[in-house]
């Protein structure tokens, strides 16, 4: 008999993401009960075909965590995440190569029309990524004062609340229908798979079994 102990969790995002995984736990043999399809469904664990073997379905900017602290021993978490949170107890050895998207500084248009980027020492950011941010900037000698918001960053510059942004885009058109261009890319985001260290360590044979098999998924797509 299976026990929670017993139990390896594999912990997946809701949304977009999700809808782009699907196929690839198929293809990894991985068949969640029924109601893991129903959006609706309140529950966040669903039993699988594999006795051993649960799914997690939370938000994705939580799921480095429930990794880090071996809530859940794997996990398919964006590299927006993982750089955000940059914990040393996930390790990422697969890049699915699902939920494409750019992390971007952005601004108006008149703003970039009226200023050199190059030359600037300050700025106030809206993001949902303080610690990028910051990095980012502070790379190039410029310190960034972040204002976080979990959404709707784009309308922030109309508002008067910062001159810049720095978020997530795949098409760009959301950037547009507020006025905004991209300045400068600061990094290509897709989902990982990720794990925990030290699960990787005690259930060693297990996890590397699961690595293979998301492998076989991939060669197989």
């Amino acid at each position: 008999m299976t026990t929670a102990n017993d139990t390896l969790r594999l912990a997946v995002p809701k949304g977009r993401i999700l809808e782009e995984l699907l196929p690839v736990l198929a293809r990894a043999g991985i068949e969640p009960e029924a109601a893991f399809s129903d959006k609706h469904e309140r529950k966040l664990e669903f039993a699988t075909n594999i006795p051993n073997l649960s799914i997690l379905r939370v938000r994705s900017f939580d799921i480095a965590t429930f990794v880090a602290f071996g809530a859940a021993q794997m996990g398919v978490a964006g590299r927006d995440v993982l750089m955000e949170f940059d914990y040393p107890e996930v390790y990422a050895p697969l890049d699915l190569g699902i939920g494409y998207c750019r992390m971007v500084v952005a601004e108006k248009e008149d703003e970039l029309a009226r200023e050199n980027p190059k030359r600037w020492s300050h700025v106030r950011v809206a993001t949902k990524y303080p610690e990028i941010t910051r990095r980012h900037f502070a790379e190039r000698g410029v310190q960034a004062e972040c204002v976080k918001l979990n959404g709707a960053m784009e309308i922030a510059p109309a508002l008067g609340l910062c001159r810049r942004i720095v978020d997530l885009v795949s098409t760009g058109s959301t950037l547009k229908a507020n006025g905004l261009v991209e300045i400068e890319q600061i990094a290509t985001v897709t989902s990982q798979l990720v794990v925990n260290r030290a699960a990787l360590k005690t259930r060693s044979a297990e996890i590397h079994g699961w690595i293979d098999r998301f492998q076989g998924a991939l060669d197989a797509a």
